[in-house]
């Protein structure tokens, strides 16, 4: 039996490692959108904390100057955030880019495997398609050479019985002589 040799080894080797840079490359930035996303959450939660304790220090009697500090604390805050969620927009597009690139480097993968699969099942059914007619060759060769044995064998026979034929000619002769 001869060995499989898949003919697209080579490539489905490629596409391995090419769905395997993917997915580095996927996680890498999905851990971008998430270190992205918390700071921004992070900055929010500061925000409306800090919403919070200037609402609550209004209650209780601030200073204008105090009010007016902690207003454009604020505004460089929603800048901030603003900037932040621009990066997130972007973590996400990048994200989703990964994604689908690794996507359809899964499906080639899977189907370079699955011709293997298919290619390796056509190499079986060909080489027990190979044994069969080499049995089927063998038994062949092995009928003939019974035959030919036996018809040998009848020939021999017929020879010896001639021979003994002869001989009882023979000594017939002799006694008549």
């Amino acid at each position: 039996m001869s060995r499989y040799i898949y003919r697209f080894e080579k490539i489905l080797t490629v596409c391995e490692q090419e769905k395997t840079e993917t997915e580095i490359a996927y996680k890498e930035a999905v851990q971008s959108f998430e270190k992205i996303a918390t700071k921004l959450y992070e900055l929010l939660k500061k925000k409306e904390d800090l919403i919070t304790f200037q609402q609550e220090r209004l209650k209780i009697g601030s200073s204008i100057d105090e009010i007016s500090h902690y207003s454009r604390f604020i505004d460089s805050m929603e800048k901030t955030i603003e900037e932040v969620q621009q990066k997130v927009v972007q973590a996400r597009t990048k994200m989703n880019w990964h994604e689908q690139k690794l996507l359809e480097k899964n499906l080639e993968v899977r189907k370079y495997e699955k011709m293997r699969e298919k290619d390796f099942e056509r190499f079986k059914e060909d080489q027990l398609r190979i044994e069969a007619m080499q049995l089927d060759e063998l038994s062949t060769i092995a009928f003939f050479k019974k035959e030919r044995i036996e018809s040998m064998m009848k020939i021999i026979l017929e020879m010896f019985g001639r021979i003994n034929l002869l001989q009882d000619i023979l000594s017939y002769f002799l006694m008549m002589v």
